[in-house]
């Protein structure tokens, strides 16, 4: 699998923190057009999760259900649905957009659409300062 080439740049409120960039829509989309071409009627994407139009939310409180299995579809399951489950495991374990894809791609060729994919950045923007600010306020916490 190719790499992604992840820039470290300073935190954009100038506090001097190096965070590491989302990469642009152009490089995810090189991101995606890697890996084996593989896409069936329904790939397991995720333990317990198939791919194949559902809300992370939903998509977590099903798959907490004892049992439960989740197949996200859309008319072809490569880019509608592909993008919500790339969002959910963006939100519910945590993971950048390149490790979400690359998680997805272990499985299933997939290929968001460029407008769906600046959301996805924009999410993964939104998360990681998120979770600069949860650790500064820990750190500061136990300083």
């Amino acid at each position: 699998m190719a790499a992604v080439n992840v820039l470290l740049s300073k935190d954009p409120e100038g506090s001097g923190i190096g965070t590491v960039e989302t990469p642009s829509v152009k490089e995810l989309e090189q991101l995606l057009n890697t890996g084996r071409p593989s896409c069936n009627h329904a790939d397991e994407v995720w333990p317990n999760l198939f791919l194949g139009d559902l809300a992370a939310e939903f998509i977590h409180k099903a798959l907490t259900t004892p049992g439960a299995k989740i197949l996200v579809h859309c008319a072809v399951g490569i880019s509608r649905s592909s993008s919500l489950v790339l969002a959910y495991l963006m939100i519910f374990h945590h993971l950048s957009l390149v490790e979400a894809i690359q998680t997805v791609k272990e499985h299933r060729w997939i290929h968001p659409n460029r407008g769906f994919l600046k959301q996805l950045r924009n999410l993964d923007i939104q998360l990681r300062g998120h979770e600069a600010k949860k650790k500064e306020t820990h750190n500061d916490q136990q300083n």
